[in-house]
């Protein structure tokens, strides 16, 4: 999988406001706020960003899927199942 970001880059600070409730259970299970932080944070803007490709796409894959309806594929008549 290609990394979303620099994994070496450097640290930099941040205030944050955190569920008191979240933030004591975290520590009572030793949980490393800022690597949970950076993968939940991965893990978003790989949804967002597949959401604006999407977006951005949709009429490019609806023209596609309207040839494709009208037109079939390249390989239906290669096709043995």
């Amino acid at each position: 999988m290609t990394a979303i970001y620099n994994p070496n880059a450097p640290k930099k600070s941040a205030n944050l406001s955190i569920n008191s409730d979240l933030l004591q259970q975290a520590k009572e299970l030793k949980i490393n706020l800022s690597k949970s932080l950076e993968e939940a944070l991965a893990e978003k803007i790989i949804e967002q960003k597949e959401r604006m490709w999407l977006s951005e796409n949709q009429s490019a894959i609806d023209d596609y899927n309207q040839r494709v309806q009208k037109l079939g594929v390249f390989s239906n008549g290669l096709r043995r199942f």
